[in-house]
């Protein structure tokens, strides 16, 4: 029956997904609600935790659920990245082989890496595999054939993962993920899928097949072995996996000398035969060594007997052919039908993404960087037509147009200069100015406020993390905060230059607000007011038929027109639609990245080229208009002049037309500062909740990381004691003889000196007796020990063959560690000798009562007779 090794599998622990993933989505994806995503987040959650609960099942069903998961986290690779500077999920992982405490962490690793979440629930799936095919039938054709397409399957997920694991792991791996570890596991499922394949064949396929096959399986398992038996992998594997790939190893060679047998004998080749099989029954006998316990080719085994005994009757008999040396016969042949599979794009049959309404990473960063690249060029062109405007109502406000054309005679304000004031009360007046100029310090003042507070955060983060790595070195070996934090301070900088410019800005605002303060306020006031502020000009209606003025009217209606097309323009340029998001996933599933520079500009020149067009000829327009307007307004003074206008006149109303153009120009320009502050407030509060976020994981990191620390500092060695003094250390040499009038024996058994009593006695347990043992191995004046237990009623204190016999220094008691236990009371084995004194000799057990012996080294005083004592 065929057994197969199957991977144990990585265990993990709970983690929390749904407050990151809700952060993340509402910090990065502006346009995203988050409780619509609330459900498909859970879910998430759910099917994380269903992993570690289903995946003990050795079944497929099991499997579906770690090919969902895994399927899962390849969607959302590209959505949702979870990384130390991104979704910050802390993926802890336990090594499947670690034979500790599950709670002990001796060899966890935890990383905030989606990849390395990947890598460990694909090293699960070819473990489940390796399970699933070791509990299938494998009497039958669809066990054995289920079984080799898992083997294949995991092998080629060993394979895969030997190649990427370590670029997934920013420290060192666990061994079950080490390159060497999953090489070894690479062989082992292959050799197993071989031998699936082999075990299927043997029932269907001729012998000459089934050889090569055979001795390619023993070939796979011969890989396998040497790779399981590195020094560095060795203690790693179970402890049965060794002896049985060694034993398959030679197993299948066996198996395959006893197939090409077969063939020898259908070729009528029978001392070849005979030495196949001779051959086999070795090979087989060394698997049965190798195996021990886990050998199961008895069966084979067996039957290569049978064969070899009935070919060697046959051949003595009847064919009397030569059986030649096994090692002049041909090499067999080989066959590889197994192969490690390549892992699949999508495993799980019934897979549905939970975030599919979420664009890709790449997919959403090019839509911002399509983004920026039409809001570069729409400023700019929108940039270019208001400058053109504006230089042209420089010049128009210079020349005093078209108020002058109104102003040809009396004391009444021009027509246009009452529809430009009347606009600008319309729109709230000097007033309103006002309130945008002071409600921007404040939008300022917020923003700068949430900006320093972020820099803040990542200063205090980054130098806690450079103090703790300067305090513990080597030891401190999490990420350091500088290669995790560069994109923050990046869009932290990015921002401070934005508010920089902003400042910079803001003051030429006011500039200009100052320099036409006092024509907006008089522009802002009644009609009558700005009559009275007027000054008088003497009466010229004579000019109101003068051809000159007829063509500068014309002029001006052409000036009007130029800017009612450039506002049609402008609305152009602000409205353009594109669909992007279509064009940059369709590259993203073709060529597996996004060339965003050429999509954006393709798609740009085509819709903005025309529009660009239109605003060149807008600007050439205007360039011929201005010189035409020059050339007969310097006529139209020449004729005002005649007619001796007031000059003072004509100059304020040049200053009330340029209050008007920057009373409009103040106004786009203070609202769109507002605009700006009010919509840069939530990325700044965005890129505050995310920094947030990061510190608190990574102390949260710190603190799990300063624990491990303290608990391995704490288990640590402070290192050897120093050498003792001579004169402290212990006296392992004989004492000398005892003075007179004491006893050799120690205090407790000292039955002849004065200050004890005969009668007091020490009792103790039997189990006590290691403890009695090892002080007797003490020399004396250290030993402390009470008298030794005594066995129940009839025992002598002068027998010192029922219990325990004093030692001389330096002999061990007995029940010492390496020592033997106390012996019984029908006799003892020689004591050991020691300090180079021969042992006691062997004695027979002398009749109760029997006088205790002198010793030569402490001689005891005489006693007589002392009577025996009942112990109790």
């Amino acid at each position: 029956m065929a057994t197969f090794l199957a991977v144990p599998l990585k265990q993990t622990y709970e983690v929390d997904v749904v407050k990151p993933f809700r952060n993340f989505i509402q910090n990065t994806f502006s346009t995203a609600n988050p409780d619509d995503y609330n459900t498909a987040i859970s879910e998430f959650h759910k099917l994380r935790n269903l992993t570690i609960t289903k995946s003990v099942d050795k079944h497929e069903s099991a499997l579906e659920v770690l090919y969902r998961y895994y399927d899962q986290l390849t969607a959302i690779e590209n959505k949702l990245p979870v990384a130390e500077n991104q979704i910050r999920v802390q993926f802890k992982w336990r090594d499947a082989f670690d034979k500790d405490s599950l709670f002990s962490g001796k060899n966890t690793l935890a990383i905030a890496s989606g990849a390395y979440e990947k890598v460990c629930v694909l090293f699960n799936i070819g473990a489940l595999m390796s399970q699933v095919a070791e509990v299938q039938n494998h009497e039958s054709d669809e066990g054995l054939k289920t079984s080799a397409k898992y083997l294949q399957q995991a092998a080629g997920i060993f394979g895969h993962l030997k190649d990427t694991s370590l670029s997934v792991c920013s420290q060192d791996p666990t061994p079950d993920l080490a390159p060497d570890t999953l090489n070894a596991l690479t062989s082992l499922m292959l050799a197993q899928g071989q031998e699936a394949v082999y075990r299927k064949a043997a029932t269907s396929m001729k012998e000459a097949s089934v050889v090569k096959i055979a001795y390619q399986c023993s070939d796979l398992y011969a890989d396998a072995m040497k790779l399981m038996q590195l020094p560095s992998l060795k203690e790693l594997w179970p402890r049965e996996w060794l002896p049985t790939v060694a034993m398959k190893q030679a197993a299948f060679h066996s198996m395959a000398e006893f197939y090409q047998s077969v063939v020898a004998q259908k070729s009528k080749s029978y001392g070849e035969q005979i030495a196949r099989l001779r051959h086999a029954k070795e090979l087989m006998a060394a698997a049965a060594t190798r195996g021990g316990l886990s050998f199961n080719f008895k069966n084979e085994q067996g039957k290569i007997q049978r064969e070899l005994d009935a070919a060697q009757k046959d051949n003595d008999f009847i064919y009397h052919d030569k059986v030649p040396d096994v090692k002049t016969l041909p090499a067999l042949g080989k066959l590889a039908v197994a192969k490690p599979l390549p892992i699949q794009e999508k495993y799980s049959t019934s897979f549905v993404d939970l975030f599919e309404k979420i664009v890709p990473i790449p997919v959403y960063d090019s839509l911002n960087m399509f983004e920026g690249r039409k809001s570069q060029i729409t400023n700019m062109e929108i940039g270019r037509l208001r400058e053109q405007t504006t230089l042209m109502n420089g010049v128009l406000a210079s020349l005093n147009l078209p108020a002058a054309l109104e102003d040809v005679g009396g004391d009444k304000v021009p027509q246009s200069l009452l529809d430009k004031g009347q606009q600008i009360k319309d729109m709230g007046g000097l007033q309103y100015l006002d309130r945008l100029t002071a409600d921007l310090p404040e939008l300022l003042v917020r923003n700068r406020e949430i900006l320093d507070e972020c820099i803040r955060m990542l200063d205090e983060e980054e130098k806690s993390d450079s103090q703790l790595k300067e305090q513990f070195k080597e030891r401190w070996t999490r990420t350091p905060s500088a290669n995790l934090t560069k994109p923050m301070r990046e869009e932290s900088a990015k921002y401070k230059n934005i508010l920089d410019t902003a400042i910079g800005a803001d003051k030429i605002v006011q500039e200009k607000y100052n320099a036409h303060k006092n024509a907006m306020a008089l522009l802002s006031k009644p009609t009558h007011e700005i009559e009275k502020a007027l000054p008088s000009a003497g009466k010229s209606g004579s000019l109101s038929g003068n051809p000159v003025v007829q063509d500068l009217k014309k002029m001006m209606e052409e000036v009007e027109a130029i800017k009612a097309e450039r506002e049609v323009i402008e609305n152009e340029l602000k409205e353009s639609k594109f669909d992007m998001a279509g064009k940059f996933m369709a590259a993203l599933a073709a060529d597996g990245v996004v060339n965003e520079e050429a999509i954006s500009g393709q798609e740009l020149d085509a819709v903005f080229g025309p529009l660009r067009q239109q605003v060149v000829d807008s600007c050439q327009r205007q360039d011929m208009l201005l010189a035409r307007i020059q050339n007969t307004n310097t006529q139209f003074c020449q004729s005002k002049a005649s007619n001796q206008s007031g000059a003072q006149r004509e100059t304020m109303l040049k200053d009330l037309a340029a209050g008007y153009d920057g009373f409009m120009e103040l106004k786009g320009n203070l609202e769109e500062g507002t605009k700006f502050y009010n919509d840069l407030t939530p990325l700044l509060v965005r890129l505050q909740n995310k920094i947030s976020d990061f510190c608190f994981a990574r102390k949260t990191e710190k603190d799990e990381l300063m624990a491990d620390l303290q608990k391995s500092i704490a288990r640590q060695p402070t290192g050897p004691p120093p050498t003792q003094p001579q004169y402290q250390q212990p006296q392992t040499s004989a004492p000398s003889a005892p003075p007179p009038g004491t006893s050799g024996q120690p205090d407790a058994q000292n039955y002849g000196s004065t200050g004890s009593s005969r009668t007091s006695t020490t009792t103790t347990t039997t189990s006590n007796r290691s403890g009695a043992g090892q002080a007797w191995s003490q020399p004396y004046g250290q030993q402390g020990f009470s008298m030794p237990a005594m066995p129940s009623a009839g025992y002598s204190s002068y027998n010192p063959y029922m219990g325990g016999y004093p030692q001389a220094p330096g002999y061990p008691g007995p029940g010492a560690p390496g020592q033997p236990p106390y012996p019984s009371a029908g006799g003892q084995p020689p004591y050991p000798s020691a300090g180079g004194q021969p042992p006691y000799p062997g004695q027979a057990p002398p009749p109760q009562g029997y006088p205790y012996p002198q010793q030569q080294q402490y001689p005891y005083p005489q006693q007589q007779g002392y009577p025996q004592q009942q112990w109790r």
